[in-house]
């Protein structure tokens, strides 16, 4: 009889803990779902708002929204999340992705001889470049993307001199923000 009471409370405590392990894998498999379907909805074109609670793949979902609409200012603070990730992965796509957010818009700017605003775009491009390359530093794309907008607005070199004058030799070695865009023979 013992033995019986015994199997009995053991199938019991096993059907339960299956019922709460499908609760569980259920709410999941919801949540999941309902994430899915927000990223397909911002992929439409369809603006959602996220919340700090929400997964990395939708941050980075609503981040590639606002940057493909300019709307960089918005995507700033995404940005800021996704970069400190653990996941590298979607570290390196959202610094990646917002750096030619900022390489278009500055391209655009170039294209209609707006030169002031599209320096300091090409600027923060560099550095998320940069940013991504120190996270990953074989991907090949940001290397390539970094080389082009290294070639849009030079770095300046470093020259040490304590609250002196610069030097003419040194004053001569300074280049421009913008180099000349060649236009072809004269």
């Amino acid at each position: 009889m013992r033995r019986e009471r015994l199997a009995l409370i053991a199938t019991f405590l096993v059907l339960v803990g299956s019922l709460a392990a499908a609760a569980w894998f259920g709410a999941r498999l919801f949540i999941v779902e309902r994430d899915n379907a927000l990223i397909a909805s911002l992929g439409a074109g369809h603006d959602l708002a996220v919340g700090t609670e929400d997964p990395p793949e939708l941050l980075f979902a609503r981040l590639h929204f606002l940057a493909t609409r300019g709307r960089l200012d918005e995507a700033q603070p995404l940005l800021n999340r996704l970069g400190s990730s653990p996941d590298r992965r979607l570290a390196v796509a959202a610094l990646y992705d917002m750096a030619n957010a900022r390489l278009r818009l500055a391209i655009d700017h170039l294209e209609s001889n707006r030169i002031d605003p599209a320096i300091p775009l090409v600027r923060l491009a560099k550095e998320n470049y940069r940013r991504a390359l120190m996270v990953e530093p074989g991907f090949w794309d940001g290397k390539y993307n970094l080389d082009l907008a290294m070639r849009l607005v030079r770095d300046f070199p470093q020259i040490d001199v304590d609250g002196e004058e610069i030097p003419p030799e040194a004053a001569k070695r300074l280049w421009t923000d913008l180099p000349g865009l060649p236009k072809g023979l004269p």
